[in-house]
Protein backbone atom coordinates (compact mmCIF):
# COMPACT_ATOMS: atom_id res chain seq x y z
CA UNK A 1 0.00 0.00 0.00
CA UNK A 2 2.20 2.66 -1.28
CA UNK A 3 -0.35 5.49 -2.47
CA UNK A 4 -0.40 8.06 0.39
CA UNK A 5 -3.91 9.07 -0.17
CA UNK A 6 -4.71 5.86 1.31
CA UNK A 7 -2.58 6.12 3.96
CA UNK A 8 -5.09 7.09 6.53
CA UNK A 9 -7.54 4.58 5.67
CA UNK A 10 -5.26 1.31 6.10
CA UNK A 11 -4.14 2.90 9.31
CA UNK A 12 -7.20 3.03 10.68
CA UNK A 13 -8.15 -1.04 9.78
CA UNK A 14 -4.85 -1.79 11.61
CA UNK A 15 -5.52 0.23 14.16
CA UNK A 16 -8.61 -1.84 14.60
CA UNK A 17 -6.40 -4.87 13.54
CA UNK A 18 -4.27 -3.93 16.90
CA UNK A 19 -7.54 -3.47 19.30
CA UNK A 20 -7.62 -7.32 18.36
CA UNK A 21 -4.00 -8.17 19.04
CA UNK A 22 -4.65 -9.86 22.62
CA UNK A 23 -6.98 -12.56 20.87
CA UNK A 24 -4.48 -12.87 17.98
CA UNK A 25 -1.75 -13.87 20.80
CA UNK A 26 -4.05 -16.45 22.16
CA UNK A 27 -4.76 -18.16 19.29
CA UNK A 28 -1.46 -18.32 18.13
CA UNK A 29 -0.33 -19.61 21.98
CA UNK A 30 -3.06 -22.16 21.61
CA UNK A 31 -1.74 -23.15 18.17
CA UNK A 32 1.57 -24.28 19.57
CA UNK A 33 -0.29 -26.61 21.94
CA UNK A 34 -2.99 -27.98 18.66
CA UNK A 35 -0.09 -29.08 16.71
CA UNK A 36 2.30 -30.35 19.15
CA UNK A 37 -0.69 -32.54 20.30
CA UNK A 38 -0.82 -33.25 16.04
CA UNK A 39 2.08 -35.75 16.99
CA UNK A 40 -0.07 -38.14 18.44
CA UNK A 41 -1.35 -40.13 15.24
CA UNK A 42 2.26 -40.59 14.40
CA UNK A 43 3.78 -41.20 17.90
CA UNK A 44 0.70 -43.63 18.60
CA UNK A 45 1.39 -45.48 14.76
CA UNK A 46 4.93 -45.47 15.67
CA UNK A 47 4.87 -47.30 19.04
CA UNK A 48 2.35 -49.55 17.91
CA UNK A 49 4.09 -51.07 15.24
CA UNK A 50 7.42 -50.97 16.62
CA UNK A 51 6.45 -52.46 20.48
CA UNK A 52 3.50 -53.51 20.60
CA UNK A 53 3.19 -55.93 18.13
CA UNK A 54 7.20 -56.85 18.38
CA UNK A 55 6.31 -57.51 22.03
CA UNK A 56 3.33 -58.66 21.42
CA UNK A 57 2.07 -56.70 25.65
CA UNK A 58 -1.63 -56.75 25.03
CA UNK A 59 -1.03 -54.11 28.96
CA UNK A 60 1.74 -51.71 26.60
CA UNK A 61 -1.60 -51.53 23.68
CA UNK A 62 -4.13 -50.26 26.43
CA UNK A 63 -1.85 -47.83 28.35
CA UNK A 64 -0.46 -46.46 25.40
CA UNK A 65 -4.44 -46.20 23.94
CA UNK A 66 -5.84 -44.57 26.85
CA UNK A 67 -2.98 -42.11 26.91
CA UNK A 68 -3.55 -41.38 23.10
CA UNK A 69 -7.52 -40.96 23.58
CA UNK A 70 -6.37 -38.50 26.51
CA UNK A 71 -3.86 -36.23 24.14
CA UNK A 72 -6.69 -35.98 21.61
CA UNK A 73 -9.31 -35.50 24.17
CA UNK A 74 -7.27 -32.51 25.33
CA UNK A 75 -6.13 -31.23 21.45
CA UNK A 76 -10.06 -31.67 20.98
CA UNK A 77 -10.69 -29.08 23.48
CA UNK A 78 -7.66 -26.66 22.77
CA UNK A 79 -8.50 -26.69 18.79
CA UNK A 80 -12.41 -25.94 19.94
CA UNK A 81 -10.92 -22.95 22.71
CA UNK A 82 -8.84 -21.51 19.83
CA UNK A 83 -11.31 -21.58 17.19
CA UNK A 84 -13.48 -19.79 19.54
CA UNK A 85 -10.91 -16.97 19.84
CA UNK A 86 -10.83 -16.84 16.10
CA UNK A 87 -14.49 -16.26 16.04
CA UNK A 88 -14.54 -13.55 18.42
CA UNK A 89 -10.72 -11.86 16.82
CA UNK A 90 -13.74 -11.30 13.96
CA UNK A 91 -16.80 -10.60 15.72
CA UNK A 92 -14.55 -7.95 17.80
CA UNK A 93 -12.70 -6.23 14.46
CA UNK A 94 -16.32 -5.78 12.70
CA UNK A 95 -17.47 -3.93 15.79
CA UNK A 96 -14.66 -1.57 16.32
CA UNK A 97 -15.16 -0.43 12.37
CA UNK A 98 -19.40 -0.60 12.47
CA UNK A 99 -19.96 2.25 13.21
CA UNK A 100 -16.89 4.31 11.35
CA UNK A 101 -17.90 2.24 8.13
CA UNK A 102 -21.50 2.91 8.62
CA UNK A 103 -20.90 7.11 9.10
CA UNK A 104 -18.44 7.15 6.22
CA UNK A 105 -20.81 5.09 3.97
CA UNK A 106 -23.71 7.46 4.50
CA UNK A 107 -21.73 10.58 4.25
CA UNK A 108 -19.61 9.16 0.95
CA UNK A 109 -23.50 8.01 -0.24
CA UNK A 110 -25.61 11.42 0.19
CA UNK A 111 -22.98 12.78 -2.02
CA UNK A 112 -23.19 10.18 -4.62
CA UNK A 113 -26.56 10.47 -4.80
CA UNK A 114 -27.41 13.24 -6.64
CA UNK A 115 -24.92 12.16 -9.43
CA UNK A 116 -27.12 8.63 -9.93
CA UNK A 117 -24.18 6.43 -8.78
CA UNK A 118 -26.02 4.87 -5.51
CA UNK A 119 -24.62 4.13 -2.25
CA UNK A 120 -22.91 1.08 -2.67
CA UNK A 121 -23.93 0.65 1.57
CA UNK A 122 -25.05 -2.76 1.09
CA UNK A 123 -21.98 -3.47 -1.08
CA UNK A 124 -19.55 -2.11 2.25
CA UNK A 125 -21.28 -3.29 4.73
CA UNK A 126 -20.49 -7.06 3.11
CA UNK A 127 -16.66 -5.87 2.71
CA UNK A 128 -16.36 -5.37 6.54
CA UNK A 129 -18.59 -8.46 6.72
CA UNK A 130 -15.79 -10.36 4.31
CA UNK A 131 -12.95 -9.59 6.22
CA UNK A 132 -14.85 -10.82 9.89
CA UNK A 133 -15.62 -13.97 8.30
CA UNK A 134 -11.67 -14.42 6.96
CA UNK A 135 -10.77 -13.90 10.71
CA UNK A 136 -13.54 -16.70 12.11
CA UNK A 137 -12.57 -19.25 8.82
CA UNK A 138 -10.50 -21.95 8.86
CA UNK A 139 -8.05 -20.33 6.43
CA UNK A 140 -6.83 -18.34 9.07
CA UNK A 141 -6.71 -20.91 11.69
CA UNK A 142 -4.41 -22.78 9.15
CA UNK A 143 -2.26 -19.69 8.76
CA UNK A 144 -1.22 -20.03 12.30
CA UNK A 145 -0.63 -23.81 11.44
CA UNK A 146 1.69 -23.36 8.56
CA UNK A 147 4.62 -22.39 10.53
CA UNK A 148 4.47 -25.34 11.68
CA UNK A 149 4.87 -27.26 8.38
CA UNK A 150 8.39 -26.83 7.95
CA UNK A 151 8.75 -28.63 11.30
CA UNK A 152 6.95 -31.72 10.85
CA UNK A 153 8.99 -31.83 7.60
CA UNK A 154 12.42 -31.96 9.30
CA UNK A 155 10.82 -34.36 11.75
CA UNK A 156 10.01 -36.59 8.67
CA UNK A 157 13.63 -35.94 7.31
CA UNK A 158 15.22 -37.23 10.60
CA UNK A 159 13.44 -40.70 10.11
CA UNK A 160 15.49 -40.74 7.02
CA UNK A 161 16.77 -38.70 4.30
CA UNK A 162 15.00 -39.96 1.38
CA UNK A 163 11.72 -39.21 3.14
CA UNK A 164 12.42 -35.84 3.83
CA UNK A 165 13.48 -34.86 0.46
CA UNK A 166 10.11 -36.38 -1.14
CA UNK A 167 8.10 -34.46 1.71
CA UNK A 168 9.92 -31.36 0.71
CA UNK A 169 9.00 -32.42 -2.92
CA UNK A 170 5.70 -32.57 -2.19
CA UNK A 171 4.88 -29.18 -0.16
CA UNK A 172 6.86 -27.43 -2.59
CA UNK A 173 4.45 -28.42 -5.18
CA UNK A 174 1.19 -27.77 -3.19
CA UNK A 175 2.58 -24.11 -1.99
CA UNK A 176 3.75 -23.52 -6.04
CA UNK A 177 -0.44 -24.74 -6.56
CA UNK A 178 -1.29 -22.03 -3.64
CA UNK A 179 1.27 -19.21 -5.70
CA UNK A 180 -0.38 -20.38 -8.93
CA UNK A 181 -3.88 -20.36 -7.42
CA UNK A 182 -3.80 -16.24 -6.52
CA UNK A 183 -2.56 -15.25 -9.80
CA UNK A 184 -4.87 -17.39 -12.39
CA UNK A 185 -7.49 -16.43 -10.05
CA UNK A 186 -7.00 -13.20 -9.04
CA UNK A 187 -8.60 -11.35 -12.08
CA UNK A 188 -11.20 -13.89 -12.61
CA UNK A 189 -12.70 -13.03 -9.18
CA UNK A 190 -12.80 -9.42 -9.77
CA UNK A 191 -14.69 -9.58 -12.89
CA UNK A 192 -17.23 -12.19 -11.30
CA UNK A 193 -17.32 -9.74 -7.83
CA UNK A 194 -17.64 -6.56 -10.68
CA UNK A 195 -20.43 -8.68 -12.57
CA UNK A 196 -22.42 -9.78 -9.93
CA UNK A 197 -22.85 -5.79 -8.28
CA UNK A 198 -23.71 -4.71 -11.42
CA UNK A 199 -26.44 -7.28 -11.54
CA UNK A 200 -27.55 -6.76 -8.09
CA UNK A 201 -27.95 -2.92 -8.48
CA UNK A 202 -29.96 -3.44 -11.68
CA UNK A 203 -32.16 -5.96 -9.70
CA UNK A 204 -32.54 -3.46 -6.94
CA UNK A 205 -33.24 -0.37 -9.82
CA UNK A 206 -36.16 -3.05 -10.80
CA UNK A 207 -37.59 -4.04 -7.70
CA UNK A 208 -37.57 -0.05 -6.59
CA UNK A 209 -39.73 1.41 -10.12
CA UNK A 210 -42.00 -1.83 -10.18
CA UNK A 211 -44.98 -0.17 -10.23
CA UNK A 212 -43.68 2.02 -13.79
CA UNK A 213 -42.39 -1.12 -15.25
CA UNK A 214 -45.72 -3.00 -14.52
CA UNK A 215 -48.48 -0.15 -15.80
CA UNK A 216 -45.83 1.06 -18.95
CA UNK A 217 -45.66 -2.96 -20.07
CA UNK A 218 -42.00 -3.29 -19.87
CA UNK A 219 -41.84 -6.75 -18.01
CA UNK A 220 -40.07 -8.74 -20.97
CA UNK A 221 -37.84 -5.96 -21.90
CA UNK A 222 -37.00 -5.12 -18.71
CA UNK A 223 -36.13 -8.87 -17.94
CA UNK A 224 -34.84 -9.61 -20.96
CA UNK A 225 -31.92 -6.31 -20.12
CA UNK A 226 -31.83 -7.97 -16.81
CA UNK A 227 -30.85 -11.58 -18.00
CA UNK A 228 -28.03 -10.06 -19.96
CA UNK A 229 -26.89 -8.78 -16.78
CA UNK A 230 -27.47 -11.59 -15.06
CA UNK A 231 -26.13 -14.20 -17.43
CA UNK A 232 -23.04 -12.10 -17.65
CA UNK A 233 -22.83 -12.46 -13.76
CA UNK A 234 -22.93 -16.05 -14.02
CA UNK A 235 -20.72 -16.77 -16.79
CA UNK A 236 -17.93 -14.57 -14.70
CA UNK A 237 -18.73 -16.97 -11.79
CA UNK A 238 -18.68 -20.13 -13.36
CA UNK A 239 -15.45 -19.02 -14.64
CA UNK A 240 -13.80 -18.34 -11.78
CA UNK A 241 -15.21 -21.32 -10.19
CA UNK A 242 -13.57 -23.29 -12.41
CA UNK A 243 -10.15 -22.09 -12.15
CA UNK A 244 -10.36 -22.19 -8.57
CA UNK A 245 -11.73 -25.76 -8.58
CA UNK A 246 -8.75 -26.75 -10.52
CA UNK A 247 -6.87 -25.39 -8.24
CA UNK A 248 -8.48 -27.21 -5.33
CA UNK A 249 -8.97 -30.69 -7.11
CA UNK A 250 -4.93 -30.86 -7.86
CA UNK A 251 -3.81 -29.91 -4.35
CA UNK A 252 -6.44 -32.61 -2.45
CA UNK A 253 -5.60 -35.16 -5.12
CA UNK A 254 -1.88 -34.76 -4.71
CA UNK A 255 -2.15 -34.33 -1.16
CA UNK A 256 -3.66 -37.56 -0.95
CA UNK A 257 -1.43 -39.12 -3.87
CA UNK A 258 1.76 -37.99 -2.03
CA UNK A 259 0.55 -39.50 1.34
CA UNK A 260 0.40 -43.30 -0.68
CA UNK A 261 3.84 -42.22 -2.56
CA UNK A 262 5.50 -41.66 1.33
CA UNK A 263 4.05 -45.00 2.23
CA UNK A 264 5.55 -46.61 -1.02
CA UNK A 265 8.81 -44.98 -0.44
CA UNK A 266 8.84 -46.03 3.25
CA UNK A 267 7.45 -49.78 2.29
CA UNK A 268 10.68 -49.53 -0.19
CA UNK A 269 12.95 -48.62 3.04
CA UNK A 270 11.45 -51.20 5.00
CA UNK A 271 12.48 -54.04 2.61
CA UNK A 272 16.22 -52.35 2.85
CA UNK A 273 15.74 -52.54 6.46
CA UNK A 274 16.44 -49.14 7.07
CA UNK A 275 13.66 -47.63 8.81
CA UNK A 276 10.52 -50.07 10.75
CA UNK A 277 7.31 -50.32 9.62
CA UNK A 278 6.19 -47.86 12.39
CA UNK A 279 8.45 -45.68 10.78
CA UNK A 280 6.86 -46.01 7.39
CA UNK A 281 3.27 -45.55 9.17
CA UNK A 282 4.38 -42.44 10.93
CA UNK A 283 5.36 -40.58 8.02
CA UNK A 284 3.06 -40.97 6.10
CA UNK A 285 0.32 -39.40 8.78
CA UNK A 286 3.10 -36.34 9.51
CA UNK A 287 3.12 -35.40 5.94
CA UNK A 288 -0.53 -35.26 5.74
CA UNK A 289 -0.42 -33.32 8.78
CA UNK A 290 2.71 -30.73 7.16
CA UNK A 291 0.57 -30.12 3.66
CA UNK A 292 -3.26 -30.19 5.80
CA UNK A 293 -2.70 -26.20 6.11
CA UNK A 294 -1.50 -25.55 2.59
CA UNK A 295 -4.26 -27.36 1.10
CA UNK A 296 -6.81 -25.73 3.25
CA UNK A 297 -5.48 -22.30 2.04
CA UNK A 298 -5.56 -23.74 -1.71
CA UNK A 299 -9.14 -24.88 -1.56
CA UNK A 300 -10.64 -22.14 0.38
CA UNK A 301 -8.53 -19.13 -1.56
CA UNK A 302 -11.69 -17.40 -2.54
CA UNK A 303 -12.26 -16.34 1.29
CA UNK A 304 -8.77 -14.82 0.85
CA UNK A 305 -9.69 -12.99 -1.98
CA UNK A 306 -12.81 -12.03 -0.94
CA UNK A 307 -11.46 -10.47 2.36
CA UNK A 308 -8.27 -8.96 -0.14
CA UNK A 309 -11.13 -7.28 -1.73
CA UNK A 310 -13.19 -5.75 1.38
CA UNK A 311 -10.24 -4.64 3.04
CA UNK A 312 -8.74 -2.85 -0.40
CA UNK A 313 -12.51 -0.98 -0.65
CA UNK A 314 -12.78 0.05 2.93
CA UNK A 315 -9.10 1.33 3.13
CA UNK A 316 -10.30 3.55 0.01
CA UNK A 317 -13.46 4.27 1.88
CA UNK A 318 -11.60 5.66 5.26
CA UNK A 319 -9.54 6.83 3.13
CA UNK A 320 -12.01 9.11 1.14
CA UNK A 321 -14.41 9.78 4.01
CA UNK A 322 -12.18 10.74 7.08
CA UNK A 323 -13.65 10.70 10.47
CA UNK A 324 -15.13 13.82 11.88
CA UNK A 325 -13.10 15.77 14.06
CA UNK A 326 -14.21 15.86 17.83
CA UNK A 327 -15.54 19.41 18.31
CA UNK A 328 -16.04 21.81 21.33
CA UNK A 329 -19.75 21.34 21.48
CA UNK A 330 -20.72 25.15 21.14
CA UNK A 331 -23.74 26.97 23.02
CA UNK A 332 -27.51 26.55 20.83
CA UNK A 333 -26.86 29.43 18.46
CA UNK A 334 -28.93 32.11 17.05
CA UNK A 335 -30.26 32.08 14.02
CA UNK A 336 -28.00 34.59 12.13
CA UNK A 337 -26.62 32.76 9.06
CA UNK A 338 -24.42 34.35 6.88
CA UNK A 339 -23.47 33.36 3.65
CA UNK A 340 -19.89 34.90 2.31
CA UNK A 341 -18.81 34.33 -1.26
CA UNK A 342 -19.96 30.35 -1.66
CA UNK A 343 -19.09 28.35 -4.13
CA UNK A 344 -20.08 25.17 -4.45
CA UNK A 345 -18.64 22.11 -6.54
CA UNK A 346 -20.70 18.95 -6.41
CA UNK A 347 -19.09 15.87 -5.24
CA UNK A 348 -16.89 14.24 -7.82
CA UNK A 349 -18.40 17.43 -10.12
CA UNK A 350 -16.19 19.11 -12.61
CA UNK A 351 -18.34 22.77 -12.57
CA UNK A 352 -19.57 24.73 -9.80
CA UNK A 353 -23.28 24.71 -9.43
CA UNK A 354 -23.06 27.64 -7.05
CA UNK A 355 -20.97 30.79 -7.70
CA UNK A 356 -19.54 33.39 -5.10
CA UNK A 357 -22.72 33.75 -3.26
CA UNK A 358 -23.65 36.07 -0.94
CA UNK A 359 -26.35 36.80 1.29
CA UNK A 360 -27.83 37.04 5.02
CA UNK A 361 -30.38 35.61 7.21
CA UNK A 362 -31.26 37.29 11.24
CA UNK A 363 -34.03 36.14 13.19
CA UNK A 364 -37.61 36.07 12.44
CA UNK A 365 -36.93 36.13 9.07
CA UNK A 366 -37.88 34.16 6.27
CA UNK A 367 -35.97 33.92 2.47
CA UNK A 368 -37.21 32.72 -0.21
CA UNK A 369 -34.99 31.46 -3.03
CA UNK A 370 -36.44 31.25 -6.61
CA UNK A 371 -35.00 30.42 -9.75
CA UNK A 372 -35.56 28.48 -12.49
CA UNK A 373 -34.46 24.26 -12.65
CA UNK A 374 -30.81 23.26 -12.56
CA UNK A 375 -30.41 27.18 -11.27
CA UNK A 376 -28.31 25.73 -7.69
CA UNK A 377 -31.41 25.97 -5.13
CA UNK A 378 -31.03 22.56 -3.85
CA UNK A 379 -27.25 22.76 -4.08
CA UNK A 380 -28.04 25.66 -1.42
CA UNK A 381 -30.13 23.47 0.53
CA UNK A 382 -27.41 20.87 0.74
CA UNK A 383 -24.78 23.50 1.40
CA UNK A 384 -26.61 24.97 4.13
CA UNK A 385 -27.39 21.65 5.99
CA UNK A 386 -23.74 20.53 5.84
CA UNK A 387 -24.58 17.66 3.22
CA UNK A 388 -22.01 19.17 0.51
CA UNK A 389 -18.54 20.75 1.58
CA UNK A 390 -17.85 24.10 0.69
CA UNK A 391 -15.39 24.66 -2.76
CA UNK A 392 -14.88 28.23 -1.61
CA UNK A 393 -16.16 30.90 1.12
CA UNK A 394 -17.67 30.34 4.25
CA UNK A 395 -21.02 29.42 5.64
CA UNK A 396 -21.43 31.29 9.70
CA UNK A 397 -24.14 30.16 12.04
CA UNK A 398 -24.08 32.30 14.72
CA UNK A 399 -21.05 33.74 14.03
CA UNK A 400 -19.31 30.13 13.83
CA UNK A 401 -18.39 28.26 10.28
CA UNK A 402 -20.99 24.85 10.16
CA UNK A 403 -17.49 22.86 10.24
CA UNK A 404 -17.29 23.45 13.74
CA UNK A 405 -20.25 21.82 14.95
CA UNK A 406 -20.28 18.32 15.29
CA UNK A 407 -22.71 17.14 12.16
CA UNK A 408 -25.40 15.13 14.51
CA UNK A 409 -25.66 18.34 16.37
CA UNK A 410 -25.87 20.50 13.23
CA UNK A 411 -28.82 18.86 12.51
CA UNK A 412 -30.28 19.43 15.59
CA UNK A 413 -30.26 22.84 14.93
CA UNK A 414 -31.09 22.75 11.13
CA UNK A 415 -34.13 21.26 10.34
CA UNK A 416 -34.51 19.84 6.53
CA UNK A 417 -37.25 19.25 4.33
CA UNK A 418 -35.93 17.29 1.00
CA UNK A 419 -37.81 17.75 -2.05
CA UNK A 420 -38.27 13.56 -1.54
CA UNK A 421 -39.14 12.46 1.73
CA UNK A 422 -38.18 9.03 2.67
CA UNK A 423 -39.83 7.16 5.55
CA UNK A 424 -38.04 4.26 7.19
CA UNK A 425 -38.72 0.56 8.25
CA UNK A 426 -40.34 2.01 11.90
CA UNK A 427 -43.37 3.12 13.66
CA UNK A 428 -44.89 7.09 13.16
CA UNK A 429 -43.24 8.40 15.83
CA UNK A 430 -39.79 6.91 15.29
CA UNK A 431 -40.07 8.24 12.18
CA UNK A 432 -40.80 11.59 13.02
CA UNK A 433 -38.15 11.34 16.28
CA UNK A 434 -35.60 10.46 13.38
CA UNK A 435 -35.36 6.65 13.66
CA UNK A 436 -34.91 6.89 18.05
CA UNK A 437 -36.48 4.50 19.82
CA UNK A 438 -35.96 6.91 23.04
CA UNK A 439 -37.83 9.64 22.19
CA UNK A 440 -39.79 12.40 24.27
CA UNK A 441 -43.47 11.55 22.89
CA UNK A 442 -44.65 15.83 23.83
CA UNK A 443 -42.13 16.39 21.35
CA UNK A 444 -43.55 14.07 18.22
CA UNK A 445 -46.92 15.09 19.09
CA UNK A 446 -46.25 18.46 19.09
CA UNK A 447 -43.91 18.87 16.26
CA UNK A 448 -46.81 16.50 14.14
CA UNK A 449 -49.22 19.46 15.36
CA UNK A 450 -47.01 22.13 13.68
CA UNK A 451 -46.70 20.20 10.60
CA UNK A 452 -50.76 19.63 10.57
CA UNK A 453 -50.24 15.72 10.82
CA UNK A 454 -51.51 14.96 14.51
CA UNK A 455 -55.08 14.05 13.05
CA UNK A 456 -53.82 12.04 10.03
CA UNK A 457 -51.79 10.18 11.97
CA UNK A 458 -54.86 9.67 15.04
CA UNK A 459 -56.82 7.78 11.97
CA UNK A 460 -54.23 5.57 10.91
CA UNK A 461 -54.75 1.89 12.67
CA UNK A 462 -52.73 2.20 15.20
CA UNK A 463 -51.83 5.98 15.69
CA UNK A 464 -48.24 6.74 16.11
CA UNK A 465 -47.28 3.48 17.13
CA UNK A 466 -48.56 2.10 13.18
CA UNK A 467 -45.29 0.48 11.74
CA UNK A 468 -44.46 2.78 8.34
CA UNK A 469 -43.27 -0.16 6.76
CA UNK A 470 -46.30 -1.53 5.87
CA UNK A 471 -48.33 0.93 5.32
CA UNK A 472 -45.90 3.75 3.78
CA UNK A 473 -46.82 3.38 0.10
CA UNK A 474 -50.79 3.45 0.75
CA UNK A 475 -49.55 7.30 2.32
CA UNK A 476 -50.43 10.25 -0.57
CA UNK A 477 -47.02 12.69 -1.43
CA UNK A 478 -48.72 15.16 0.95
CA UNK A 479 -49.46 12.95 3.84
CA UNK A 480 -45.85 11.50 3.68
CA UNK A 481 -44.30 15.23 3.28
CA UNK A 482 -46.38 16.19 6.02
CA UNK A 483 -44.28 13.76 8.22
CA UNK A 484 -41.23 14.32 6.80
CA UNK A 485 -41.85 18.07 7.67
CA UNK A 486 -42.65 17.09 10.89
CA UNK A 487 -39.29 15.31 11.38
CA UNK A 488 -37.65 18.29 10.40
CA UNK A 489 -39.16 20.42 13.27
CA UNK A 490 -38.73 17.86 15.79
CA UNK A 491 -35.73 19.02 16.98
CA UNK A 492 -37.47 22.87 17.57
CA UNK A 493 -34.23 24.43 14.71
CA UNK A 494 -33.38 27.61 14.69
CA UNK A 495 -33.17 27.66 10.81
CA UNK A 496 -35.37 25.24 8.94
CA UNK A 497 -34.49 25.01 5.07
CA UNK A 498 -37.34 23.98 2.98
CA UNK A 499 -36.74 22.15 -0.92
CA UNK A 500 -39.89 22.74 -2.85
CA UNK A 501 -41.80 22.04 0.58
CA UNK A 502 -45.40 22.16 -0.69
CA UNK A 503 -45.10 20.37 -3.84
CA UNK A 504 -47.13 17.67 -2.83
CA UNK A 505 -49.26 19.69 -0.11
CA UNK A 506 -52.84 20.64 -0.64
CA UNK A 507 -54.41 23.85 0.28
CA UNK A 508 -54.75 22.39 4.49
CA UNK A 509 -50.90 21.28 4.13
CA UNK A 510 -50.10 24.47 2.75
CA UNK A 511 -51.59 26.69 5.32
CA UNK A 512 -49.77 24.18 7.91
CA UNK A 513 -47.21 25.01 6.18
CA UNK A 514 -47.22 28.71 6.52
CA UNK A 515 -48.48 27.97 9.99
CA UNK A 516 -44.90 26.41 10.57
CA UNK A 517 -42.77 29.02 9.53
CA UNK A 518 -44.91 31.95 11.12
CA UNK A 519 -44.14 29.72 14.43
CA UNK A 520 -41.00 29.59 14.13
CA UNK A 521 -40.32 33.09 12.99
CA UNK A 522 -41.81 34.13 16.21
CA UNK A 523 -39.59 32.16 18.27
CA UNK A 524 -36.47 34.10 16.98
CA UNK A 525 -35.94 30.89 14.23
CA UNK A 526 -35.47 31.88 10.57
CA UNK A 527 -36.55 30.28 7.52
CA UNK A 528 -35.15 29.15 3.68
CA UNK A 529 -37.58 28.12 1.14
CA UNK A 530 -36.38 26.87 -2.10
CA UNK A 531 -39.72 27.53 -4.25
CA UNK A 532 -40.86 27.35 -7.35
CA UNK A 533 -44.60 27.52 -6.36
CA UNK A 534 -46.14 31.39 -5.20
CA UNK A 535 -47.68 29.94 -2.39
CA UNK A 536 -44.60 28.78 -0.58
CA UNK A 537 -42.89 32.35 -0.21
CA UNK A 538 -45.86 34.10 1.37
CA UNK A 539 -44.01 34.19 4.91
CA UNK A 540 -41.16 35.25 2.98
CA UNK A 541 -39.37 38.83 3.65
CA UNK A 542 -37.04 38.89 1.56
CA UNK A 543 -36.18 37.09 -1.50
CA UNK A 544 -32.97 35.56 -3.86
CA UNK A 545 -32.99 35.26 -7.36
CA UNK A 546 -30.28 32.40 -8.30
CA UNK A 547 -29.79 31.76 -11.97
CA UNK A 548 -26.87 29.22 -13.50
CA UNK A 549 -25.61 29.48 -9.75
CA UNK A 550 -25.12 33.08 -9.28
CA UNK A 551 -26.89 35.49 -7.70
CA UNK A 552 -29.16 37.24 -10.03
CA UNK A 553 -31.36 39.84 -7.35
CA UNK A 554 -31.75 40.12 -3.72
CA UNK A 555 -33.76 41.99 -1.39
CA UNK A 556 -37.13 42.61 0.02
CA UNK A 557 -39.78 40.19 -1.01
CA UNK A 558 -42.02 43.00 -3.14
CA UNK A 559 -39.13 44.93 -4.66
CA UNK A 560 -37.53 41.86 -5.99
CA UNK A 561 -40.53 40.74 -7.38
CA UNK A 562 -41.23 44.34 -9.14
CA UNK A 563 -38.17 44.21 -10.42
CA UNK A 564 -38.90 40.87 -12.21
CA UNK A 565 -41.92 41.68 -13.11
CA UNK A 566 -40.70 45.17 -15.04
CA UNK A 567 -37.76 43.24 -16.73
CA UNK A 568 -40.12 40.29 -17.93
CA UNK A 569 -42.59 43.09 -19.67
CA UNK A 570 -39.44 45.08 -21.01
CA UNK A 571 -38.42 41.67 -23.04
CA UNK A 572 -42.01 41.30 -24.06
CA UNK A 573 -42.49 44.57 -25.42
CA UNK A 574 -39.06 43.97 -27.01
CA UNK A 575 -40.40 40.61 -28.39
CA UNK A 576 -43.50 41.73 -29.95
CA UNK A 577 -41.60 44.78 -31.68
CA UNK A 578 -39.95 42.47 -33.35
CA UNK A 579 -42.50 40.24 -34.39
CA UNK A 580 -45.14 40.67 -37.84
CA UNK A 581 -47.91 39.97 -35.14
CA UNK A 582 -48.75 42.63 -32.65
CA UNK A 583 -49.20 41.65 -29.19
CA UNK A 584 -47.67 38.27 -29.78
CA UNK A 585 -47.38 35.75 -27.00
CA UNK A 586 -44.16 35.42 -25.65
Amino acid sequence: MTDPKLLSGLSELREARRACRGLMWSAAFFSIFVNLLMLTGPLFMLQTYDRVLGSRSEATLVALFAFVAFLFLVMGLVDWARNRLLTRLGARFQAKLDRRVFEAMLKKASMNQERGEGSKMDQQLKDLEAVQRFYASPVFSSLFDMPWAPIFLIGIAFFHPWLGMAAVAGGSILILSAVFNQIFTKTAAVKSAAASYVSDRYSEQLQNEAETIRSLGMQSNAFEKWSKTRNRALEQSVSAADKGGSFSNFSKTFRLFMQSAMLALGAYLVLLGEITPGVMIAASILLGRALAPVETVVNQWSTVQRAKRGWDSLVELLATVPADAVQVELPRPSAILDIQQVTVVPPKGRQATLRLLNFNIRPGEAVGIIGPSGSGKSTLARALTGVWPLSGGKITLDGAPLTQYHPAKLAQYIGYLPQKVSLFDGTVAENIARLSTNYDDERVVEAAKKAAAHEMILKLSQGYNTPLHAISTELSGGQIQRLGLARALYSDPVLLVLDEPNSNLDNEGSTALNNAIKSIKDNGGAVVIMAHRPAAIKECEKLLVLEDGARRAWGPREKVLSEMLTNFQAVRKTVNANTNTPGGVV
